[in-house]
């Protein structure tokens, strides 16, 4: 019998080790990057870039950690491994450089437990007001923002939560106060306030009487009422799951009850008559509009309450030739062609017709009725030449410092050649908002992990639209990954310079 004494650790050798993790060019900590010992135990920064490293017996140690994160890299050794080896001391700090190859920053975990977990373990302080726990709230889906009173109001869709794998699928929402009203720098963080029930967790944002299914909320925008009072409006969907819709219309926000209500229902048929994605405004002559598409602005309406609600006020963007009928059919869409004028150009005009999306240029260039060079929205990829970017969601807004209308979305990878199906960010831009967008830049990566729906806050928008920040949900849905601790199914900001060198050489006027 063999027997082992176990000398017990001193105080001194009790106590978190800080490793921090910071981009070497801007000095900033670095979320979300991991730091994997030979035996595979893995850390994981948090929203400062910090690791409070809680490994007593390991006091004295010479560590070899690997280091690995999306779009940033670290020095390989002399056998091309990436990684540090740190000797481990109680109280003893490390701080560990990566340079970072994406163009655009991480910055921080919007949402989600434990964001600033780390740095609060070890006395550094945070920009946030619960940086660790914020209305029971442990994961959430894509966002929906609106400025509103004021104030900046937030609504996500499935929201999970600590008690049972079931959580909120109504729709989760928030506030939060803009940078010139007292709020963070974007830069910093946002202090969410959430709307919550008895229990503390996050309630239900949309009052759908059906039980049944999910309800989700799309095209979250303010408009004026026909009193010219202003009021959020959006539409909803009630439905079994990503395919199989329920019910659908749109819903307005009650501002006694903090809640959406639904004010109308509308077809199940209905496919571009009702607001979608995230509407931006544009005046044209004496008119005021929501543009909106996902991610190119193809539809159209009025901005008021009685117009969002009027099938005959919706227009879209479109050269397909006329069809006949309040709603066209898939075999009709797959059918249908281009219009050409007398000289051969194709006759692009808003119409009450549905609108040409990128689905239908791809489906006419593999049928030979238009040039790439006719597409306006299949952007080539400025780092592959001849290779088309399939977009699949984000956003277009208008940019003053670069005086045109920018993209940021996510591509839909059809084949291997992409690091992820659906975590690889693309930048284009236009003179306008309906494109043509000719050419496109990737500015962040996910490598088998998914980065949908990014949003771009313009209301964040800094340095006269220099410095832009676009947030999207993390996670390894769609993949056959593992999950990243308490990072997955969350919201990611990110800061994008549209002044970097890359973009201005490769989108030169």
């Amino acid at each position: 019998m063999i027997c082992c004494v176990i000398a017990p650790l001193s105080a001194e050798a009790v106590g978190e080790i800080d490793i921090h993790v910071i981009d070497r060019e801007s000095r900033r900590g670095i979320p979300m990057v991991e730091l994997t010992t030979v035996d595979d135990v893995v850390y994981i920064t948090d929203s400062a870039g910090r690791i409070a490293l809680d490994e007593p017996e390991l006091n004295d140690e010479l560590v070899f950690f690997k280091v690995t994160s999306p779009g940033y890299q670290v020095a390989k050794d002399g056998f091309g491994i990436e990684g540090v080896r740190l000797t481990i001391e109680a109280a003893k700090s490390h701080t560990i450089e990566m340079t970072r190859v994406n163009l655009a920053e991480r910055l921080y975990r919007i949402t989600g437990r434990d964001i600033y977990r780390d740095s609060v373990r070890l006395g550094h302080s945070v920009p946030m007001e619960y940086p660790v726990l914020n209305g029971k709230v442990v994961g959430q889906d894509s966002v929906q923002p609106a400025v509103y009173h004021n104030q900046l109001y937030w609504f996500w869709g499935d929201t999970n939560r600590l008690q049972y794998p079931l959580g909120l699928y109504r729709t989760a929402g928030a506030v939060s106060q803009l940078p010139s009203q007292g709020g963070l720098n974007p830069s910093d963080g946002i202090n969410l306030k959430y709307f919550t029930g008895e229990d503390g967790f996050a309630r239900a944002m949309v009052d759908v009487q059906n039980p049944e299914g999910v309800v989700w909320i799309h095209g979250v925008c303010v408009v004026p009422d026909e009193s010219s009072k202003e009021t959020i409006v959006a539409q909803y969907s009630r439905r079994k799951g990503l395919s199989d819709a329920l019910e659908q219309g749109h819903v307005q926000w009650n501002d006694e009850r903090q809640i959406f209500e639904v004010i109308q229902k509308i077809d199940l048929q209905e496919s571009w008559r009702m607001l979608r994605d995230h509407p931006i405004r544009h005046t044209d002559g004496s008119t005021d509009y929501l543009m909106f598409g996902n991610p190119f602005p193809v539809t159209r309406v009025p901005a008021t309450l009685a117009a969002v609600q009027n099938p005959e006020a919706y227009e879209s963007y479109t050269c397909r030739e006329e069809i006949s009928g309040q709603y066209m059919t898939e075999k009709q869409l797959a059918e249908s062609k281009p219009a050409r004028d007398a000289g051969g150009q194709l006759v692009w005009a808003w119409k009450k017709a549905p609108p040409v999306t990128q689905q239908d240029e791809h489906r006419w260039l593999k049928q030979g009725l238009i040039t790439i060079e006719e597409a306006r929205y299949l952007p080539r990829d400025a780092d592959q030449k001849d290779r088309v970017v399939q977009m699949h969601s984000g956003t277009v807004q208008w940019n003053a410092f670069r005086n045109r209308w920018v993209m940021i979305a996510i591509e839909h990878a059809w084949d291997k050649s992409s690091p992820s199906f659906l975590g690889e960010v693309f930048y284009s831009e236009s003179e306008s908002a309906q494109g043509p967008y000719l050419r496109t830049i990737k500015v962040a990566t996910h490598p088998k992990q998914s980065f949908y729906n990014p949003c771009h806050h313009v209301f964040f928008d800094q340095n006269n639209g220099r410095t832009i920040y676009f947030e999207g949900t993390y996670c390894n849905t769609f993949t056959t990954s593992p999950a990243t601790p308490r990072y997955n199914y969350n919201q990611l900001m990110y800061r994008l310079d549209l002044g970097q060198p890359r973009l201005t050489e490769i989108f030169a006027r």
